[in-house]
């Protein structure tokens, strides 16, 4: 069973920054919308010469992404997908013209084989989808997916264990790591000691890891 995180926030909140201490060596992103990272060096770092760089916002070809990564990259173990909620967007609007229900059920079937993949990725590998929220009608801060037709469909949020909500507080990111009542964040107990932690994906993935193996022993 993999270790799948789903880091919840708005454009420009530190989601895409907090990639920045991760080891290139062992990490592949897959960039939906192919925007410049937000740090020194990137693209030194991650490029399709170093086979740990992916473009693309399409669901098929990000199932088959992380299938190789699973099956045939031992050497990767963390596996990024920033701008998640872009798949679900793009497609929608690339299908804006269809009459009918089936474009919601193929856009919610997409999103679920794609967390379902790494959510059932070997447990070693640690994956993090990095995604939009928004405000829902009783002012609860939820994943951005394409609306309610879809979130009728299949609970996204449910999927995951670990949800981080990113903050910014006193001039720095961070994350949340449990829910304050309006933001969705959610960890086991005892993962985290603090409710507010440094937006450093790398620490995050180290802190997991660790819990993980205490509750084996």
């Amino acid at each position: 069973m993999g270790n799948a995180t789903l880091i919840l926030g708005e454009s420009g909140s530190g989601k895409s920054t907090s990639l920045r201490e991760l080891d290139n060596k062992t990490t592949v992103i897959i960039n939906v919308l192919d925007k410049p990272l937000p740090f020194k060096g990137y693209r030194s770092k991650y490029n399709l010469e170093s086979k740990n760089y992916l473009a693309t916002d399409n669901a098929e070809i990000i199932l088959r992404a992380i299938k190789k990564v699973n099956d045939e990259r031992p050497d990767i173990t963390t596996l990024i997908i920033d701008d998640f909620q872009y798949i679900l967007a793009n497609e929608f609007m690339r299908r804006a013209s269809e009459i009918g229900y089936r474009k919601f059920t193929d856009i919610g079937s997409n999103a679920w084989k794609i967390v379902k993949a790494l959510t059932d990725s070997r447990g070693d590998l640690d994956c993090f989808i990095l995604t939009h929220n928004y405000i829902d009608v009783d002012g609860k801060s939820k994943i951005r997916t394409i609306g309610k037709m879809l979130d009728d469909k299949v609970n996204l949020e449910g999927m995951f264990t670990v949800i981080l909500h990113t903050m910014f507080v006193e001039g720095q990111y961070k994350f949340l790591t449990n829910s304050d009542g309006i933001h969705m964040a959610k960890s086991p107990m005892g993962m985290f000691t603090d409710k507010l932690i440094d937006n450093d994906l790398l620490y995050v993935k180290k802190t997991i890891n660790n819990y993980n193996q205490q509750e084996e022993i």
